[in-house]
């Protein structure tokens, strides 16, 4: 699976530090040292399982020995859904040099053959025993493949078949659930990394310790011990939704399902007109058997018609308004007699985990689950939640949103219904829904700003979602990069490059000097040594693409990479390796001086509806009624905008006109602020702050060139105060217009915005 440049970024930050740390680890009692620590922070949707196998692929190509990795996760789910994505499914082609397993199929000769490396998946309750003696968990007991030694011992040794320790890491999934209890048992097997990955950065005491010593001996700072994925590069990539939507209802449920699903039904006429292969999903979050009306529980040993369990009452009124039980699944524990039985149509799943998969297999466009909302399940393709708040219901709603976060295909679409999450909150009183909203600006809003989020109190049937349709229909040209001019010097760079294959020289690297700790008992009085060794081999081809995933993404598909040569295996601090990155930098260049960014006038995106929220301002000229999140710059200049007669847009940040940038230098898309329609022209405007102004003329002003007949696309950027040519400020009062006038950049000043918005138009 392809990673993103902030996904690349992450990993090789953790890999790179645990290199670093790896060539002299702090002394720890009886011959071991303190685990190299890291805790990866991201946000839900982040990628971080895709993070973290990249990152074990990368520390196997710094180790000295094929390391054993032991996986761990909370839930049973998600070890399945880990183990099968790693062994056949979409991460499989990220871990190359693993031998995948789950941890109880771990045999004795698994550890000693070392031609891969070992990557071992289980859940935490197989290692969460207090007394590794006494239980049922396999994972502590002899006899398995006739060991000696039990499979937690035969961890503890990891010796290969020359009797080389091999090194272990442990990576943790959602370690701000990993315990004191389950941190003894781990350091107990004498990792050589902890590497957690939370949303948070909650630390186990039992780690405060080693971390004290690293912070201390290492110079090491709190940041140091993190690698934070940027939020905002998150939802920029397109993996989550851009926008939420929450409505209060203090109103029967049947109103609040009615509205989400008009809004359903609109978002699926959206993923039609748009083409997009999925098809929205919504989830409803109740009791189980609790009746609607009250406190009490509800009776099973009453006819179906009869019942009021407020899963059962989402069921039939879901059926009433038009959906077809065969798309409705209810994942819960509600209870049936074999005297009243459920209706042959009702989907129901009460056995928890073991359940699952039938139910994933089943691919329901309605689940309704119980407070408990099922771990694992996380499917983009899901807009819309109706959250049950009544009876005192502990459900958490930022929980949920959680759930409805992810963005199906990590693209954000041209019309905003399709980037935006919807939650229909049903609640007894407005304070209730105070409440939530003041708990999810806390959180949401504090972790995750870039996401724009709209709340509202619906009293009665209607629209609520904040988006509005544009009052008329146009479009914008698609803008592409048109590769063709690079592809023969691609080719030829591709060609000449060496065949490592047979090389015994430049394939090995200098090798890194590892520290030696003498067993004597007590670090303080240990003897220390150092060897040196030679890191594992990676494929030529592996190097390569990872090089050019971090210069640019587009090129590695020009480039023919499945010639022998490319098999060649070489060390990662080898001559080789240095050569390898190069070319790929040299083909990075040579694509971006080649290549064209065009538009083609036939091949066009219609404008969609746009988000607004609660600061939204009116307008009468542009193509929707309304717009919002401004700068005051951006509001005087849509404002200005407005009052001539010209049609105009607010261009959303993701929006509908991208233009691709080829420099490497920063953003891969440039989003103009603002679009206008002329006679001849389409005009993408951009407001710019004095701060940025000397960047982004030099990256983000340049000639479209056009594929067939139509309207010119013409970039223009317009700043506060007066700048010459140098890009010097000259007067601080003022406005200049940047252009592009027979291929040199030329700034245009003028005293009032009015006259700035008059050079735009019509120069």
């Amino acid at each position: 699976m392809e990673l993103m440049k902030f996904q690349i970024q992450a990993s090789e930050q953790i890999a790179g530090r645990y290199s670093e740390y790896m060539k002299e680890p702090l002394p720890g009692l009886g011959g071991k040292f303190v685990p190299f620590y890291q805790n990866l922070s991201a946000i839900t949707g982040a990628g971080k399982t895709l993070i973290l196998a990249d990152c074990i692929e990368q520390i196997r190509a710094y180790s000295t020995t094929q390391p054993v990795v032991l996986w761990l996760s909370k839930g049973k789910v998600i070890v399945s859904q880990t183990l099968e994505n790693f062994t056949s499914g979409k991460y499989v082609e990220n871990i190359p040099n693993f031998l995948t397993k789950p941890l109880l199929e771990c045999r004795e000769r698994d550890l000693l053959d070392d031609t891969k490396g070992l990557l071992l998946i289980a859940t935490v309750g197989k290692i969460n025993q207090k007394d590794k003696a006494d239980g049922d968990r396999r994972v502590f007991q002899t006899g398995i493949d006739n060991a000696n030694n039990s499979l937690w011992e035969m961890l503890k040794i990891r010796k290969n078949y020359s009797g080389v320790i091999r090194d272990l890491i442990v990576v943790y999934d959602e370690g701000h659930n990993l315990s004191d209890q389950q941190t003894r048992l781990l350091l107990d097997l004498n990792p050589t990394a902890l590497i957690a990955a939370s949303a948070t950065t909650k630390v186990p005491k039992e780690l405060e310790w080693y971390i004290a010593r690293m912070k201390k001996e290492k110079e090491l700072k709190d940041s140091d011990l993190i690698t934070v994925v940027s939020n905002k590069q998150v939802v920029k990539s397109g993996l989550i939704k851009k926008f939420i939507s929450i409505g209060g209802y203090m109103t029967p449920m049947e109103i609040a399902i009615h509205n989400l699903l008009e809004d359903f039904r609109e978002v699926e006429q959206s993923a039609l007109n748009l083409a997009c292969d999925f098809k929205p999903k919504a989830i409803y979050v109740s009791d189980t058997n609790m009746l609607l009306e009250t406190s009490e529980i509800d009776d099973p040993l009453v006819p179906f018609e009869e019942r009021k369990a407020r899963p059962i009452k989402i069921w039939k009124h879901l059926v009433d308004e038009g959906i077809d039980p065969c798309e409705i699944a209810v994942y819960c524990n509600l209870k049936f007699d074999r005297r009243f039985p459920k209706p042959p149509n009702f989907n129901l799943f009460s056995g928890g985990d073991n359940d699952y998969e039938e139910f994933i297999a089943g691919n329901y466009r309605h689940i309704i689950f119980n407070q408990s909302l099922q771990e694992g399940w996380d499917d983009p393709s899901c807009y819309f939640a109706y959250i049950d708040k009544d009876m005192g219901s502990n459900t958490q709603v930022t929980q949920v949103i959680g759930r409805v976060l992810r963005q199906p295909k990590a693209t954000h679409y041209a019309d905003d219904k399709l980037n935006m999450a919807n939650f229909y909150i049903k609640t007894d009183e407005k304070d209730v829904f105070k409440s939530i909203i003041e708990d999810i600006r806390r959180t949401l809003s504090i972790d995750i700003p870039e996401i724009a989020i709209s709340y509202h109190v619906a009293k009665s049937s209607g629209k609520n979602r904040p988006t509005v349709q544009p009052k008329m229909e146009v479009e914008v040209p698609d803008i592409v990069i048109n590769s063709e001019k690079a592809m023969l010097e691609i080719k030829d760079v591709i060609d000449k490059m060496i065949d490592y294959s047979n090389d015994i020289n430049n394939t090995v690297g200098a090798g890194n000097q590892i520290q030696v700790i003498a067993e004597v008992g007590s670090y303080c009085g240990e003897e220390i040594g150092y060897t040196t060794q030679h890191s594992n081999q990676v494929t030529v081809r592996w190097i390569f693409k990872r090089e050019m995933d971090k210069l640019t993404k587009n090129a590695i598909t020009l480039c023919d990479i499945s010639a022998k040569k490319f098999d060649a295996l070489v060390e990662y601090n080898s001559n080789a390796a240095i050569y390898i990155k190069n070319e790929a930098k040299k083909v990075a260049d040579i694509y971006r001086r080649n290549s064209v960014i065009m538009q083609n006038p036939l091949d066009t995106i219609p404008i969609g509806e746009v988000f607004i929220t609660e600061d939204s301002k009116e307008f009468h000229n542009a193509v929707h009624p309304q717009y919002s999140d401004f700068n005051i710059f951006e509001l005087e200049f849509a404002r200005e905008l407005d009052s001539r007669n010209v049609l105009w847009m607010r261009n959303p940040a993701n929006g509908f006109l991208k233009i691709p940038l080829l420099d490497g230098k920063g953003t891969d898309t440039f989003n103009p602020d603002f679009i206008v329609w002329t006679e001849n022209e389409i005009l993408a405007l951009d407001t710019k702050g004095s701060h940025l102004i000397a960047e982004d003329s030099n990256r983000k002003l340049f000639y479209i060139e056009k594929a067939c007949e139509g309207k010119e696309l013409i970039i223009k950027l317009v700043s506060e105060k007066k700048y010459n040519e140098r890009q010097e400020v000259i007067d601080t009062s003022g406005y200049t217009v940047w252009m592009v006038k027979q291929g040199t950049i030329c700034p245009t000043t003028c005293s009032t915005l009015k006259d700035a918005v008059d050079i735009c138009i019509n120069s």
